[in-house]
């Protein structure tokens, strides 16, 4: 029988994904759109086990995803150092629009001036993780996060 985890402590699996999904500034969000997958970016930060997402308004791809059931992944591909493993982390969850505190919004950055030339007004949404994946090359993972392993 595994052992039970406390009821306030995200499962290793899930610390881990949200741990490197923090790791990097910009992912994509999975979800569908007219019935049809679609994927966006996003800036996001990761806030008490959440994934927390700033995204372009004027796109209305937010629409989509809030209330909804969505995927939301990053990785190291294009950021990886020579040597270096290669890995992806992908979170699926309730997505919800939120108000994030002074910290968080802090935390954001500067938000763009522009997007598809028009001005950046921000939406904020938040994931609560429920199902999570991690894929790595080479062990660098298991030798570099064994904190959280």
């Amino acid at each position: 029988m595994p052992d039970a985890q406390p009821a306030n402590e995200q499962p290793i699996d899930e610390r881990f994904a949200v741990e490197l999904i923090g790791r990097t500034d910009y992912g994509r969000m999975a979800t569908s759109l007219r019935a049809l997958p679609f994927l966006a970016f996003a800036r996001h930060i990761v806030a008490d086990g959440r994934v927390l997402l700033r995204m372009p308004r004027n796109l209305g791809y937010h629409l989509a995803c809030a209330d909804s059931i969505v995927a939301y992944g990053t990785d190291n591909l294009n950021s990886a150092r020579p040597g270096e493993g290669l890995w992806t982390a992908q979170i699926v969850g309730q997505c919800e629009t939120l108000e994030p505190t002074e910290v968080q919004l802090e935390r954001f950055g500067p938000a763009p001036r522009l997007v598809d030339g028009e001005p950046y007004e921000p939406v904020y949404l938040g994931i609560e993780p429920q199902f999570c994946t991690v894929h790595a090359t080479d062990g660098g993972l298991e030798r570099r996060f064994q904190h959280v392993l």
